[in-house]
């Protein structure tokens, strides 16, 4: 027997999908900055950019003077165009339990290997256009006698450019735990509420800056993402690439990096349908990417392990 809405079930996964991706990847906050982009499916988003006059003197006689504010958006393309199909045999699934089903199913492949695969985009997208952009610094093993006033020598960096504004300390994780035995640390520490999607938690923080610590595997400066069908890559997903390099810490204002990640489009097909075998199938295809507008990034650090040369 079908299942009813089949199509309302695919919107349901695909709301609850996008929504989990903010929640628990640890660059979810990241989606905040999108709110104003422009999605209708596909592989294309409108970014807006906004550009206008510095102040002038102002006139007795004639007043005012005039500036203009220009809003255009800025067509781009998300390149990580991504996706799997899977199989639920009817004999293990039929329309009692698949939504149940089908949701876990879905729920772990994304947490477990979609999330990492995204975390590790993001960071190494921002790593390597710091690099790139002169926005990094290589050679530093960190220790802690010396970690807390290296990454405050970054804060601090940013502020005598941009003033004191809201940043977001990303850390590998053992970078963390080199922080966290530093003796001047306790000090320096706060906890602060930090919003990401729907979920609020306190974290700790440096200046009221939270601190995001973040598995080491997913922060490297290059990626090999899998093509999921050659000889070699067919269990998909990705892994560091030979000359990647690790990374200790990223700052960035919390406004610079726009990231999107858009479920685009969940497809199922019960088993009558199927025409490859009897059980039920669901095509899985995420879009999703990052940006950084070129002018953030002389208020963004990026500290990594090796040395650059």
């Amino acid at each position: 027997m079908a299942i009813p809405n089949v199509l309302e079930y695919a919107k349901l996964f695909m709301q609850q999908l996008d929504k989990q991706v903010v929640a628990l990847a640890t660059s979810g906050w990241m989606e905040a900055n999108a709110g104003l982009v422009k999605y209708n499916g596909g592989n294309e988003c409108k970014i807006p950019m906004i550009s206008m006059d510095g102040l002038g003197d102002y006139d007795r006689t004639n007043g005012f003077v005039d500036g203009a504010v220009t809003l255009e958006y800025q067509t781009k393309t998300l390149t990580q165009d991504r996706g799997r199909t899977f199989q639920l045999d009817r004999m293990d699934v039929d329309e009692t339990n698949f939504v149940a089903t089908a949701a876990n199913v879905m729920g772990e492949f994304q947490r477990t290997l979609v999330i990492p695969e995204i975390d590790a985009y993001r960071y190494s997208s921002i790593a390597t256009q710091a690099i790139a952009k002169s926005a990094a610094t290589g050679g530093y093993a960190a220790d802690a006698a010396t970690i807390l006033s290296k990454i405050k020598e970054d804060i601090y960096a940013i502020y005598d450019i941009a003033g004191e504004i809201p940043l977001v300390i990303t850390l590998s994780m053992p970078i963390w735990a080199v922080l966290s035995n530093s003796t001047e640390l306790s000090k320096q520490l706060s906890v602060i509420e930090f919003s990401q999607g729907d979920i609020k938690t306190a974290v700790r923080g440096i200046d009221n800056n939270p601190i995001i610590p973040v598995p080491s595997a997913r922060m490297m400066t290059k990626y090999q993402f899998l093509d999921g069908k050659t000889a070699g890559q067919t269990a998909g997903g990705f892994k560091p690439d030979t000359d990647a390099k690790n990374i200790n810490w990223i700052i960035t204002p919390r406004t610079a990096p726009i990231a999107v990640s858009k479920t685009d489009k969940i497809r199922i097909f019960e088993p009558d349908t199927n025409q490859k075998a009897d059980a039920w199938k669901l095509d899985y295809r995420k879009y999703h990417d990052l940006w950084v507008k070129d002018n953030q990034f002389k208020t963004i650090r990026v500290n990594i392990k090796e040395s650059l040369a």
